[in-house]
């Protein structure tokens, strides 16, 4: 509660600030000319307010942590920060990309070539670090077998391999929620109901956690009451920034708020060892990278277009529906995956108590 609600004021606060700094500083984003039409007027908003949602999402995180020293609480945890720490190195991935465009005054910043350096470096650091740090039940944050809602025993891989595949993972959990950037609150709204529901599956790990009750179901996870705390922060913080980027958006987030979300996906994937339930969850990111994907393919092998326009949000945009008719559709369709992921989990759970 203390870590959402400190995230969730110091985000709606200090959105308008940066509102009002970024447009007296010209930093106005620029819109891709083969867009939708209606997506002109917005040339000129102010960007980057990722900067609120991470600012927001460390507030909450240390404030919390502040306020639980006066309940013997414990401190900040390795994989809480490493969570943290991954979300703020995409947050600045995307920050150089964003302040780019605005110097140049074009809809492109970083190079691919870059912005995959900068992607898979974060990700290298990352994975290295998650396999240190072991507590005093023997865990790392992260796992070198593969997972689902628990580490799935009869996969494993070794450390190169690993780190391998977190940087797969990053890279695609970042882009997604990057493309899912496209309408206003579209990826702010739909990220704060995958981390709502990460607070119930970290809290429900803790609860039932090897260390403190070895029994049937229980959960190896190194740290989920503190990964609880980031995700109710990150959720807040979300949902803070939402109050100004709703429809009509007064800010974007811009690639420093979307690639760190989609860093912090990553990062809770491999730290709560839910890699392949993350899929469910984040069912809508994944949907906006297919459509993506499909086009691109369909347009290669037949010279014709499966989507108007990808990603996909873009095509009901011009099949008339209104935008925000597509937003909150949206949002139904990530509150919808969030239910099923949830469902999954539990049922996994009922699964091995009997």
């Amino acid at each position: 509660m203390f870590a959402a609600g400190i995230a969730l004021a110091v985000s709606i606060l200090l959105t308008p600030l940066l509102i009002r700094i970024f447009a007296k500083r010209g930093f106005g984003q620029e819109i891709r000319v083969d867009g939708p039409a209606s997506h002109q007027s917005k040339r000129g908003t102010p960007t980057m307010g990722g900067v609120a949602i991470l600012v927001g999402l460390w507030a909450g995180y240390l404030g919390s942590h502040l306020i639980g020293i006066g309940y013997s609480a414990d401190g900040p945890s390795a994989s809480g920060l490493l969570v943290l720490g991954l979300a703020t190195a995409l947050g600045v991935v995307g920050f150089l990309d964003d302040f780019i465009k605005l110097r140049k005054q074009r809809n492109l910043g970083l190079s691919a070539a870059g912005k995959y350096i900068g992607q898979i470096s974060a990700a290298v650091i990352f994975a290295v670090l998650a396999l240190q740090f072991r507590g005093e039940n023997g865990l790392t944050p992260g796992s070198m077998h593969l997972s689902y809602v628990r580490d799935i025993s009869t996969v494993s891989v070794g450390a190169i391999i690993f780190v391998a595949f977190v940087c797969l993972v990053v890279v695609a959990w970042s882009n997604a929620a990057n493309l899912t950037d496209g309408l206003d609150g579209l990826a702010a709204g739909s990220m704060s109901l995958v981390l709502g529901a990460y607070v119930i599956i970290t809290f429900w790990q803790y609860r039932n956690a090897c260390a403190t009750l070895p029994e049937a179901g229980c959960y190896n996870v190194r740290d989920p009451l503190d990964l609880a705390l980031v995700c109710a922060a990150g959720a807040a913080a979300c949902v803070g920034f939402l109050w100004w980027n709703a429809a009509p958006a007064k800010i974007f987030m811009g690639d420093t708020g979307s690639l760190a979300l989609g860093g912090m996906l990553a990062g809770l994937s491999i730290t709560t060892r839910t890699e392949l339930l993350m899929i469910v969850l984040g069912a809508l990111f994944v949907a906006e990278t297919a459509s993506v994907v499909l086009q691109v393919a369909v347009f290669r092998t037949t010279r014709t277009r499966l989507f108007k326009m990808a990603p996909f949000h873009h095509h009901f945009e011009l099949s008339k529906w209104a935008e925000t008719t597509v937003i909150i559709r949206f949002w139904l369709l990530a509150g919808m995956a969030s239910a099923v992921g949830l469902g999954l989990f539990y049922s996994e759970y009922l699964s091995q108590v009997g």
